[in-house]
């Protein structure tokens, strides 16, 4: 590992010199070593984020050196020359097929990656369902909406919502972007959807709740996924729904969007049994931190192996 002076360090980052001394003095930069007086400072750390200037009111201690380690990356790969177009369309690219593939198997669909991949390419694949094709094109096609809205930094609408959801329900035409009107229930779950009367209510305060909330957009965007999932207020779609509007939320504050894998599918249900049975949003709050620190991290290693 190759180490820096203060002094570089903090023409690199912009503050001062006493600034970074305290940084090394508090812990907030990893894996320093101090030689009496005198700091080194690795050349890859990270600039944490002041929390003298922090804007939001409320992060719990459990996760605070958590969410200011990942708003540090974030503030990092800001700095960076941007990625040219063709770039960020790879990118990009892989990232959808990874994202289309896992929250569509969360649910049920039976399409493997590679075929996956070629369905979005407009392959048909033999001898696999109708349904699966054209959810994969669905969630894409959706995907794409959420990029939009995510640049247009509105605040997300019940329309919007609707929206996603017809996108999503590519193969059913006839309940795209229609709250439910019949009861529901989830087998083996602790929490068991309002019924269909009481939807458009419980939407309308969600969305009132979350529009002027002052939580850390990580642990807001994560209750919000919690919630929204409790209303359930589609037949069909509601998992890929809400997991679209989480990335909304991620995207809109700068973040980049995750994809919670298949293989992860009992972790993520856990955490909506720990949210409906003891009331806490922890495990879902350290399941979506986990993946944001993980692409942050990534993303920051792909533009420092540019130079």
């Amino acid at each position: 590992m190759d180490y820096l002076t203060v002094k570089k360090k903090k023409k690199k980052w912009g503050i001062s010199d006493r600034r970074v001394r305290i940084l090394c003095s508090e812990g907030k930069i990893f894996y320093v070593i101090r030689k009496g007086r005198s700091y080194q400072i690795p050349e890859d750390a990270v600039k944490p984020v002041d929390g003298r200037s922090y804007r939001y009111k409320t992060i719990p201690d459990r996760f605070s050196e958590q969410f200011l380690h990942i708003d540090s990356l974030k503030e990092e790969i800001s700095r960076y020359r941007p990625l040219t177009q063709g770039e960020l369309e790879r990118l990009r690219e892989e990232f959808l097929i990874e994202y289309t593939y896992n929250s569509n198997a969360i649910e049920g669909n039976t399409l493997t990656l590679q075929e996956t991949a070629l369905v979005l390419e407009g392959v048909t694949i033999d001898k696999k369902p109708l349904k699966d094709h054209l959810e994969a094109v669905g969630h894409k096609d959706a995907f794409l909406f959420v990029e939009k809205l995510a640049r247009d930094l509105s605040p997300l609408t019940e329309h919007d919502i609707k929206q996603i959801h017809t996108l999503v329900l590519a193969d059913r035409p006839e309940d795209r972007g229609l709250y439910r009107r019949i009861p529901v229930r989830i087998s083996g779950a602790y929490h068991q959807p309002p019924e269909p009367v009481q939807i458009p209510g419980l939407i309308e305060k969600l969305l009132q709740e979350f529009s002027d909330n002052q939580m850390h957009p990580i642990e807001r965007a994560a209750l919000f996924h919690l919630k929204f999932e409790g209303i359930h207020p589609f037949v069909d779609g509601n998992g890929r729904t809400g997991r679209l509007i989480m990335n909304l939320s991620l995207m809109q504050e700068g973040y980049l969007p995750i994809d919670i894998k298949y293989t992860d599918r009992k972790r993520y249900y856990d955490a909506f049994d720990s949210y409906y049975r003891d009331g806490s949003s922890d495990e879902m709050t350290e399941l979506v931190t986990g993946y944001i620190e993980e692409r942050q991290e990534r993303m920051l290693s792909i533009l420092s192996g540019r130079y």
